[in-house]
């Protein structure tokens, strides 16, 4: 055990003020970086109430001696540099002394303590900066520090904390990140009782990556090691089909030390140049090799910021780093059939193999539709009463029940009124052959009207007092402009914009309703991301997403609106939660147009997206209805208009 010394004064002005102890992430970061340079390799972390009330960390460290015990809770008192010049070549994660002093002045702390040349341990107890046991004890090798009732004499700094779960969590992101930085060291992390994460400690930095981030981000990782101009880049970068709607994922670490750099930044990010869409950040786990004297780590309490000698030296490596592994290892997307064929296998082990996987080439009439989440409910109950359960493309014994239900549900809602206009769903196959049909609705006989539409027929009823005008759809260029000829006029819709401001108007209207996921969706967020979206789960619920906690870093989907598509809810919801972060300040209602939003452009119909002349006529005609959409929710517009004279003046037709 390294002898612990109060600095001088002239080697401690030189030292950047340290970060005040203002919540209980702040408290478990100093003790890890002590527990990891005391040479541990098994460190337990454990918290109670979001850290407030409780805090233990255990580890297998060097030990303190008796001698030295007290000493270590003085200010500016430190094993780790001795002299100016150590200032320089700091590879450890602590130098400046203050940690112990800055918890012991606003907590209880209760220390056990042994080294492996003594025979006995210590017990050492202060309170508030003041000094109340220090006893002999029997302990184990290492060094266990227990922090009760944070701020118990600082009442005024308490009110500054967070809801438990969000304190838990930040406490949660600083162990996260020193298991990455450190894959040599098991970290045991118990949380209200219950093991939270576990990291083997065996050296291997892809297993720690899958204990702490899971098994979604570890699968979609590609390995980095490149040294060039003595700076080594060593880690792994996600695949740029794997890129995120945030930069919650990047981890970068300077010679095992977490940092925030925008020139490491700038530099992963340049070599996904090209590769990766506008709005989209590459996840990283990515350390750092220099020498200490060519980075200055004390110019920031936190050290988190760090300067660097030469910042182009090492933009060079890490930029030259991740393009020779995203030239040398990411391959295109494979298709995998090997999922589908088991789960074949499974449902119809008797069939012979080449007609285990059915395909269609449309969905079954009245069958996909969507439900809300009462009406899925509903018919879920009915299905368990009746003994019908399972519902697959092989099995057919709750379809017709689902079929029945859909029937009964559009006869109530298709019944045709004089002032609305249904418009039924249809697939491309049946719209060659559905037959547009125009009619007044005081022909229509009074019984008529209360039949349902068949599907397969579009029935348009026309306002007597009210003459439509005439849409003729004149073709689609680039599959994304539809061009459309109305009465004296030439139009240009863009049709993805339109169509999601129609989206965005509806859903702000709860037009839309919810639908119940057959299979939820779970999706693994960082951990700032996972307490943003914990603490707004009420506002997600107004938006039409039913969200739950899953734990470790993750939330499970069970509802959203009716126009997402399940493929589509992990990019919707880690992009819900990249906002929640950025812009938290942001009023109640904003946040949910916000969300109407970015839901909207996901389901509106894409540039490049096929649509039949059939479609590109309803099209138009939906579109005309309303004259409010002029704008998408991005501001462009939806439709240019020409005027017939203003292209005859084009044309020299006219003057």
């Amino acid at each position: 055990m390294p002898e612990i010394r109060v600095l001088p004064k002239n080697i401690a002005d030189l030292i950047a003020a340290g970060e005040v102890v203002e919540r209980p992430a702040s408290v478990i970061k100093e003790l890890l970086e002590n527990s990891i340079d005391a040479g541990a390799t098994s460190v337990t972390v454990e918290i109670m109430n979001g850290g407030t009330s409780y805090m233990r960390v255990t580890d297998n460290g060097c030990g303190i001696s008796e001698k030295d015990v007290a000493t270590a809770f003085v200010s500016h008192a430190t094993s780790k540099i001795k002299t100016v010049d150590d200032l320089d070549s700091i590879y450890t994660l602590g130098f400046r002394g203050e940690a112990l002093a800055s918890v012991s002045a606003v907590a209880k702390v209760d220390v056990l303590t042994k080294t492996p040349e003594s025979d006995i341990g210590v017990h050492y107890c202060i309170e508030g900066g003041k000094e109340l046991v220090l006893e002999e004890a029997g302990c184990p090798d290492g060094t266990t520090i227990v922090v009760s009732d944070i701020f118990f004499n600082t009442p005024a700094r308490m009110k500054f904390l967070k809801k438990d779960v969000s304190e838990a969590n930040a406490v949660s992101a600083v162990v996260d990140r020193i298991a990455l930085s450190h894959p040599e060291v098991s970290i045991r992390f118990i949380r209200d009782g219950k093991q939270a994460m576990l990291t083997n400690g065996n050296g291997d930095l892809l297993s720690t990556v899958y204990s702490v981030l899971g098994k979604e981000v570890s699968d979609s990782l590609i390995s980095v090691d490149y040294e060039i101009d003595n700076v080594r880049v060593s880690g792994y970068i996600s695949r740029p089909v794997s890129c995120r709607a945030t930069r919650g994922m990047q981890f970068c670490f300077l010679n095992s030390r977490f940092i925030k750099s925008t020139t490491v930044m700038a530099a992963l990010e340049q070599s996904y140049k090209n590769s990766v869409m506008v709005g989209k950040f590459p996840a990283c786990v990515l350390n750092i090799e220099v020498n200490a004297k060519d980075v200055d780590v004390n110019v920031h309490p936190a050290k988190t910021e760090v300067r660097f000698s030469d910042d182009r030296r090492i933009f060079n490596a890490v930029y030259y780093a991740c393009l020779n592994a995203l030239n040398n290892q990411d391959t295109r997307v494979q298709a995998d059939l090997t999922r589908s064929v088991q789960k074949a296998q499974r449902a119809q082990p008797a069939v012979p193999q080449y007609s285990q996987i059915k395909m269609e080439a449309k969905p079954k009439k009245d069958f996909w539709q969507n439900l809300t989440g009462e009406e899925f409910k509903s018919v879920a109950s009915r299905l368990e009463d009746s003994g019908k359960v399972k519902i697959s493309p092989n099995e057919n014994d709750g379809e017709d029940l689902l079929r029945d239900f859909y029937r009964k549900k559009n006869e109530k809602q298709t019944h045709i009124t004089d002032s609305s206009i249904e418009h039924i769903a249809f697939d491309a196959a049946t719209a060659e052959k559905t037959e547009v049909k125009s009619v007044n609705a005081e022909e229509i006989p009074e019984e008529e009207k209360n039949k349902a539409v068949d599907s397969t027929d579009t029935v348009i009823f026309t306002d007597s007092d009210k003459v439509k005008p005439e849409v003729r759809v004149i073709g689609e260029a680039f599959k994304t402009y539809i061009f459309a000829q109305i009465d004296n006029k030439l139009v240009i819709v863009d049709k993805h914009a339109a169509h999601e401001r129609m989206i965005f108007n509806k859903l702000k209207k709860n037009e839309i309703p919810s639908q119940y996921l057959f299979t939820p969706v779970t999706v693994s967020l960082s951990k700032a991301e996972y307490s943003a979206v914990l603490e707004n789960l009420d506002l997600l619920r107004k938006a039409g997403y039913t969200v739950e906690d899953f734990g470790l870093g993750s939330v499970v989907v069970r509802e959203c609106p009716c126009e997402i598509k399940s493929g589509d809810i992990p990019s919707q919801i880690t992009e819900i939660a990249g906002y929640l972060v950025d812009d938290k300040n942001d009023i109640e209602t904003e946040k949910i147009e916000w969300i109407y939003h970015s839901a909207a452009c996901r389901a509106a119909i894409k540039a490049g997206d096929y649509t039949t002349p059939y479609e590109q006529q309803k099209f138009v005609e939906m579109l005309l209805e309303d004259e409010s959409i002029r704008y998408c929710p991005h501001g462009r517009p939806v439709l240019i208009e020409m005027t017939k004279s203003e292209l005859e003046k084009q044309f020299g037709r006219i003057q």
